[in-house]
């Protein structure tokens, strides 16, 4: 329920408080006084995109606060799930700068636009004439229905189905897709693959076949090479070895002269016997090369697979060469694989489908057996609103699953006896479509969570007893929401609990708009003005003191 709603610095609101009853709240005034501004406040707060240019004092920043008591309301779960903390008395804030920033508060904590809205869709419900507009939608005819037939927990458990469904679908979509896509490469990507497989990349050393192939081209020249430096190690006459085993046999004989002589021999002694090794070695390299020209083609033909293969998918290497084999073969299996999946998908998606359909016809079994109360009761409901002949027929059918059910429907209406009921927008006029809304509204007044309802001029295009009894219509909704009427109707003022009245104030700069609860007399005047202008007479004055009258009011 709200408590208190400030207004500051908005439109032609410098600043305004508004204290409302918890039962029927009506507002009066003449047109362009600013009854509609306010709302436009109102729903900046429930989180309507803002703008800078409705500041009243470009230089100030624009707030607007409610307060509400939510105790009775259930709604900490919606607390928890936004991360703020639960308190039974609630308050929402919008701030406007004069830059155009803007920014939202529940319960001094900032919160996004979303959160905002989240919050405010549970505190107010605000008809307009756009409502009424919407009133011709099938859409919104079905979420009538569904409130009306406490069907909401049960249209939710669809939509959970429905939505997994429809999430397996994109992705079978999406993988079929690609399956398409990738089978158009399959072949090609299948012959790379088999060419590098059959070049048994993984069993190869490309830097030893390269070398083994110089060693082999060079055979001749490496056996003479190495021919000749034996022959400078060992086989001469003045072979290095032998000079080497002199000057340790010399340093031998000088070894008992000093100690360094000899550390110098053992040193020269290990050298000798290194050079024995390396000619040994020499010796057997040199027994060893022996030119192959059938081996040596064999692997420069082996090396052209190679080189071949690397400029072709431009591997600077072998070991980048395996990298685009391992990617070809993951491409290949990946396809090869992707008939399993899409199989375990489809299979997911027909199981999904079929539970989807399950709850769909459980949801329109439930909702078919709804129609005939419905239309029964606003059928009643209508006829006591001054249309005795009015006649509400649910046309229904159904169709293949989608967001809200399987169910297409459409509210047929007609107010003349003998006439064929149509659709809303053909059927009904400006007048009849408030008077229709009114009476959906009173009927889900019991069936929904909104604390407070606004209703702004939903009494448009009636007037006389139609309009008393609308007014005794929201008193009887007051008893168990809160309800802010904006009338332009003296039926309708007379039936509020408290009524305010907005009006301009002209000032020497600039007009500004503002609201005052009226009194006893203060409304039984604005109602006679309201009857008969703005020099009422004392019969619009006493028929005012008697519409009052009607709702119990003590009249003086």
């Amino acid at each position: 329920m709200l408590v208190d709603l400030r207004i500051n610095n908005y439109a032609l609101i410098e600043q305004l408080e508004l204290r409302p009853s918890p039962l029927l709240n009506i507002i009066t005034g003449e047109t362009g006084a600013g009854k509609s501004i306010m709302l436009g406040a109102i729903g900046l707060l429930l989180g309507n995109r803002a703008d800078s240019r409705m500041l009243f004092d470009t230089e100030r920043k624009c707030v607007i606060e409610g307060q509400f008591d939510i105790a009775n309301y259930q709604l900490q779960d919606i607390f928890e799930a936004e991360d703020l903390d639960y308190d039974t008395h609630c308050i929402l804030r919008r701030e406007i700068s004069p830059n155009g920033k803007s920014r939202a508060f529940v319960n001094d904590t900032p919160v996004t636009l979303e959160a905002l809205r989240k919050i405010g869709a549970n505190l107010m419900d605000i008809h307009s004439q756009h409502d009424t507009l919407l009133l011709g939608d099938g859409v919104f005819q079905l979420n009538l229905l569904d409130l009306y037939a406490g069907l909401v927990p049960q249209r939710t458990m669809y939509s959970h189905a429905f939505r997994q469904y429809r999430k397996l679908e994109t992705d079978l979509n999406a993988l079929e897709s690609q399956a398409a896509q990738a089978s158009k490469e399959l072949d090609y990507n299948s012959f790379l693959l088999n060419e590098l497989e059959e070049a048994k990349l993984d069993t190869e050393d490309q830097d030893a076949l390269e070398q083994e192939v110089k060693q082999l081209e060079h055979a001749e020249e490496i056996k003479y090479k190495l021919s000749q430096a034996l022959h400078g190690l060992r086989d001469s006459e003045t072979c290095a070895t032998g000079n080497l085993k002199e000057a340790v046999g010399l340093l031998g004989q000088v070894s008992s002269y000093a100690d360094n002589f000899k550390d110098l021999r053992e040193r020269l002694n290990s050298c000798l016997i290194e050079l024995h090794d390396i000619a040994d070695e020499v010796e057997t390299a040199e027994r060893r090369t022996e030119g192959d020209p059938a081996r040596a083609e064999e692997l420069q033909d082996r090396l052209n697979v190679l080189y071949t293969l690397q400029r072709k998918h431009q591997a600077r290497d072998l070991p980048a060469l395996i990298a685009v084999r391992d990617e070809l073969r993951q491409k290949v299996s990946s396809v090869l694989n992707l008939d399993k999946e899409i199989a375990r998908l489809r299979k997911d998606s027909d199981a999904a489908l079929a539970a989807v359909t399950k709850q769909g016809n459980k949801l329109s079994e439930s909702r078919r057996k709804s129609f005939p109360q419905f239309e029964k009761q606003l059928g009643l409901l209508l006829a006591d609103l001054g249309m005795p002949n009015a006649r509400i027929v649910v046309q229904h059918s159904t169709g293949a699953p989608a967001t809200s059910g399987i169910d297409v429907v459409s509210i047929l209406f007609t107010a003349n006896k003998g006439a064929q009921p149509q659709t809303l927008s053909k059927a009904a006029s400006g007048g009849e479509f408030s008077r229709l809304m009114l009476c959906i509204k009173y009927m889900l007044a019991d069936k929904t969570a909104l604390p407070t309802i606004v209703f702004d001029e939903i009494d448009t295009g009636i007037s006389g007893e139609i309009a008393v009894k609308v007014g005794r219509m929201m008193q009887q909704m007051a008893q168990k929401h809160q309800l802010v009427a904006i009338s332009h109707l003296p039926q309708m003022a007379a039936a509020g609990d408290v009524h305010y009245f907005v009006y301009k104030e002209d000032r020497a700069d600039r007009t500004v708009s503002r609201i005052r609860e009226l009194n006893q007399d203060d409304r039984i005047k604005e109602i006679a003005h309201m009857i008969a202008g703005a020099k009422p007479s004392e019969n619009a004055f006493q028929s005012a003191r008697e519409l009052l009258a009607l709702r119990g009011e003590t009249v003086g």
